[in-house]
């Protein structure tokens, strides 16, 4: 169990509610009754304030009172920067960013087998990009529930062929590790951003491996291993210990060196939580805007969906997968980690278009 000291029970959080979106939330903005959210498009009036201990209870404020109270929401407010890759291009945080996966691997929960051939995955890869992914996230190791760890060697040895055939396609590249060796290896065959599932603490050189890059990276909070995570997870407070320990990572990664606006956070979903502790996540999502970071989400295909819908098979989940993404981009998510990336392009167009009420297609729509 995540336990806490004094100093984080006295924490308040600050979770924003009364969600507007189109017109209506443009007029309260003006009316100083509302925020954006992260900088849109999607505002809110209201905070619910959270702490921890006992006897302690939930309050809701309206945006300008919490203001009197706590002081600025910078965090919850700021647009997020583009994110800076060393190639000189920048990704736009504005709108909603597909980001495909790639598994080379022959045992994914999902999808193991169907890249493991380097030619197979560079095809699959360009295909995403033709139905509009703007990022393409490489992984070599199988990060399932109860999967056995890969070898930093094979894992290369997957992934740096697909890295490399990918150079030139005009997508950015994410690769998906927990070891310092193979972030170093995949930045220099031409990857852009570290997505590590355990928030660079499963290597102890990762965090000066990402300082050093200067690479976008995205922590993800997990509780236990691949191997034991979805045994038993216990938490005082799933939604609180999560922002917790993410914040504890980007302070972390700050120290070593990487900049606040170069780190992405995902509250890991699936990853030792059960269906209430991802529930409760994905009700709450809109509280890790706090942590002044884009927010990623990964959810496609996952069993939660499965256990909920009653379909035990994971390509069968893609309308489950796309009612919680547009669900979470009704919360102002930014990037969103899918397997099927035109259905996630079409479903988050539509949701965009409904966000900003102009009953044209998503600015980034793919024609």
């Amino acid at each position: 169990m995540i336990t806490h000291d004094d100093k984080a029970r006295a924490q308040v959080y600050l979770r924003p509610l009364g969600f507007l979106t189109g017109a209506a939330a443009a007029n309260a903005v003006e009316a100083d009754v509302a925020r954006w959210l992260a900088g849109g498009p999607v505002a809110f009036t209201h905070l619910e304030v959270l702490k921890r201990g006992e006897g302690a209870s939930a309050r809701i404020l309206s945006v300008t009172a919490a203001e009197s109270r706590y002081g600025a929401l910078a965090s919850l407010t700021s647009p997020r920067s583009p994110l800076s890759l060393s190639s000189g291009s920048r990704i736009d945080l504005s709108r909603p960013v597909v980001m495909g996966i790639v598994n080379v691997t022959p045992d994914s929960f999902s999808d193991g087998g169907d890249c493991y051939d380097p030619a197979m995955a560079i095809q699959q890869a360009h295909a995403m990009i033709a139905a509009g992914a703007g990022i393409l996230d490489i992984g070599g190791e199988s990060t399932r529930p109860g999967a056995d760890p890969v070898d930093a060697k094979e894992e290369q040895r997957r992934i740096l062929p697909v890295i490399k055939g990918l150079s030139g396609a005009g997508c950015p590249v994410s690769v998906d590790t927990r070891r310092a060796g193979t972030m170093t290896a995949a930045l220099a065959a031409g990857a852009g951003i570290i997505n590590d599932v355990s928030a660079l603490t499963f290597d102890e050189g990762s965090l000066s491996a990402a300082a050093r890059s200067g690479a976008p990276v995205v922590l993800m909070h997990a509780q236990g291993d691949p191997r034991t995570m979805q045994e038993s997870p216990v938490y005082e407070n799933v939604l609180l210990d999560v922002f917790d320990y993410l914040e504890e990572r980007v302070k972390a990664a700050e120290a070593a060196g990487v900049p606040r606006h170069q780190i992405i956070v995902d509250p890991g979903i699936g990853f030792g939580k059960n269906l209430s502790h991802n529930l409760a996540l994905l009700d709450g999502i809109g509280l890790f805007h706090g942590l002044g970071c884009p927010v990623l989400l990964g959810v496609s295909r996952k069993s939660f969906i499965g256990r909920i819908s009653r379909e035990e098979n994971a390509r069968a989940r893609v309308p489950g997968s796309l009612a919680v993404a547009s669900m979470a981009r009704a919360q102002g998510i930014q990037i969103f980690r899918v397997h099927d990336v035109a259905e996630t392009v079409q479903a988050l167009s539509l949701t965009e278009a409904v966000l900003t009420a102009t009953g044209q297609e998503g600015p980034w729509a793919h024609s």
